[in-house]
């Protein structure tokens, strides 16, 4: 069963979300999974709606849902709050993601306070929910689809024609919109990077188990930044998969017109993963 919701965050924004329960043993349900998207991505996006169905079929209470500025409003499929997206932040998006997965024991989702959860975080979704992940103490697991590692991605002279204009402008190529970023994305990572999102120090602090997923041929996210997380993961609770011929998206597409083998891979590594580590 699919529904729909609007949850309101503790600053009042409206997160959209969608949730996706199994038809059978729906009153024993124990495993919940709370799937965070990336930059410029969404959660109806490709593969967003496909997950929820593949995971709600084998018996995981799924919750997708767009962060309050990703800049997707009534349309879901359309960037049209430009906006909210210009002053986005990271810091913003983990307690967004925190307050969702409080949300899942609080009862607003159903019966659920029993509930095992877990993360799966695609592109910059991936560090979104290691950083939320190392501050909650009521997750089970996590999964990083293409996570990125390092969140200052901007050169010397970007960051300083950014902070000379007080915005960045950049191409969404599926799109063709030009999406300004303000200069509130910019202080987040400066001003906190040591502390709130310090992804490596946020690693080192997870008790629980983490899998890091990466296609081999990301062309937008390296490689190197997987290699990365693991390195600084306990060896313990952390397995690392490469895929070979995969990139960003794991060769999904948007619109989404279907699945290919190396995402049913993918796929099935990760319910593996969240089953044995539910099962522990």
């Amino acid at each position: 069963m699919i529904r729909e919701f609007s949850f309101k965050t503790s600053d009042n924004e409206l997160l959209s979300v969608t949730t996706f329960q199994p038809t059978e043993n729906k009153n024993d349900i124990l495993n919940v999974l709370v799937f965070a998207h990336g930059f410029k991505g969404f959660k109806d996006w490709g593969f967003g709606p496909y997950i929820g169905e593949y995971f709600s079929k084998r018996g995981f209470f799924v919750i997708t849902f767009n962060f309050s500025h990703n800049g997707i409003g009534g349309n879901k499929f359309e960037f049209t709050e430009l906006d909210k997206f210009a002053d986005n932040t990271i810091s913003r998006e983990v307690r967004e993601l925190i307050e969702i997965s409080n949300a899942v024991k609080s009862g607003y989702f159903g019966e659920l306070d029993e509930a095992k959860i877990g993360l799966l975080g695609h592109s910059r979704g991936g560090v979104v929910s290691i950083l939320a992940a190392s501050k909650s103490k009521i997750l089970s697991a996590i999964t990083t689809w293409a996570s990125i590692f390092n969140l200052n991605r901007f050169s010397e002279r970007q960051i300083h024609e950014w902070k000379e204009r007080g915005f960045v402008e950049i191409m969404n190529a599926r799109t063709k919109q030009k999406m300004k970023l303000n200069l509130a994305l910019l202080n987040d990572i400066e001003q906190n990077s040591n502390d709130y999102l310090n992804v490596e120090k946020a690693i080192i602090e997870l008790k629980i188990p983490l899998l890091i997923a990466h296609g081999k041929e990301d062309l937008a996210v390296s490689v190197s930044e997987a290699e990365m997380i693991y390195e600084s993961s306990d060896k313990n609770l952390s397995r690392m998969i490469l895929i070979n011929g995969a990139g960003h998206t794991f060769n999904v597409q948007h619109p989404f017109s279907g699945s290919n083998p190396k995402f049913e891979n993918l796929l099935e590594e990760t319910h593996k993963f969240f089953v044995n580590s539910f099962a522990k």
